[in-house]
């Protein structure tokens, strides 16, 4: 199989660099986008041929930047279900067969974060890198940790204090050297970076290196093949880092340019929480970039990114799909999470919580109308946050 993955190029200034060198970013400092010969895939591919391939993210190998000597570091991620949730959208004011719920929460490691590990790990292997480093609050160290043990790729986590404890074990379990450290995810992320200089370790922080962005990328592409090859309306998504939002983006412009979609694309919702909401700020403002956000603070430790470094990408995909960014408190996060269990019978993660109850400010604002479709995207289980649970439990006497 030849490879259609054919260099990479920043997302700003456009430099192109060979797909097989060990980099992060571009010189510049922005980060760097995988390209494709879609004019290849499209001759040799057509959307049937998904049909008889395993259910994993590696179906959609074409895709993603794999050469034909790639051995895939997996653990079955991917193929999630896409489910139908007509009583949370009754409950919101939506029509019935319009609200689909993407859920993230069954990959492996229990998150959408298992997709970046496994195509990260995947690349790294083949680049020859032993040992990588990233900082976390939450569910991509357990995932790095767990595709690097199976890879045979040494990881480093760096964790703020704050992360949930089942987090930090997760990481320490599936075999990372794990630290623990004061302040913010982006307090982390400065001693990632020293660290990652000091030792001649790979950085692979969100958007500090390029393949993480592509395994996201086959939330969107499933969403395409699950919805039997049309988009939804819109595509609400919880977004701290916003890997995940730029990565569906992108799957769902280059579905368009290999004619496997029509017509419009989703209008992508980026929903943050209201202690940590610089893109909602940025958006709101006008701005193409976003501004640190100052103690920085929500039960969401996955949307607690005072400043993430794909703000100006994010930002692009907003404008360019018609779509918007919103925040919500941490009461309607908690006020969402059981609105999903006791409906839906679904276990979210306070980030998808997060995304619920964006989009019930949304459809209240007329922003949403009651008969678009939506995907709204649970990026993890909520089994992972026993400390939200607000448990009301009855006793028999």
């Amino acid at each position: 199989m030849m490879m259609y993955a054919s260099h990479l190029e920043c997302s700003v200034c456009s430099t192109t660099y060979d797909l097989d060198q060990v980099i992060g970013t571009c010189r510049c400092g922005e980060p760097l986008l995988t390209r494709y010969r879609l004019d290849a895939v499209r001759r040799d591919l057509s959307p049937a041929d998904f049909v008889h391939r395993p259910n994993t993210m590696f179906r959609y190998r074409e895709l993603l930047p794999l050469s034909e000597r790639s051995s895939p570091v997996s653990l079955g991620e991917g193929m999630t279900p896409l489910l139908k949730a007509d009583r949370l959208a009754q409950a919101l004011g939506m029509q019935a067969g319009k609200l689909w719920i993407k859920d993230e929460g069954l990959n492996p490691t229990g998150s959408f974060k298992a997709r970046g590990a496994a195509l990260g790990i995947t690349r790294l292997r083949e680049l020859q890198v032993k040992k990588a480093i990233l900082p976390t609050a939450g569910n991509a160290g357990g995932a790095w940790a767990a595709y690097g043990s199976r890879g045979g790729v040494g990881i480093v986590v760096i964790v703020p204090q704050r992360a949930p404890d089942v987090n930090k074990g997760e990481a320490e379990l599936a075999g990372a050297e794990t630290y623990v450290v004061d302040g913010l995810i982006s307090d982390a992320g400065k001693i990632a970076d020293k660290l990652a200089q000091e030792n001649g370790w790979f950085n692979v922080s969100t958007l500090k290196e390029p393949f993480r962005l592509e395994g996201k990328k086959t939330m969107g592409l499933e969403i395409a093949e699950q919805l039997n090859w049309r988009l939804p309306d819109v595509v609400v998504y919880p977004a701290g880092g916003g890997v995940g939002l730029i990565a569906m983006w992108k799957a769902f412009q280059e579905l368009r340019e290999l004619g496997w979609v029509t017509g419009d694309l989703p209008r992508m919702v980026a929903v943050q929480a209201t202690g940590c909401a610089p893109i909602v700020r940025a958006w709101q403002e006008g701005r193409s970039e976003s501004q640190h956000w100052d103690n920085a603070e929500t039960i969401a430790s996955g949307l607690c990114v005072p400043k993430p470094k794909g703000d100006k990408l994010m930002l692009q995909a907003l404008r360019e799909s018609r779509g918007t960014a919103v925040a919500v408190s941490d009461d309607e996060i908690r006020a969402a999470h059981r609105t999903a269990g006791r409906l839906e019978g679904m276990i979210i993660c306070p980030e998808g919580a997060a995304a619920v109850a964006g989009l019930e400010k949304l459809v209240q604002s007329a922003w949403i109308k009651p008969d678009d479709e939506v995907v709204v995207l649970n990026t993890g289980t909520g089994l992972k946050y026993p400390h939200l649970f607000n448990l009301d439990l009855k006793q028999l006497r």
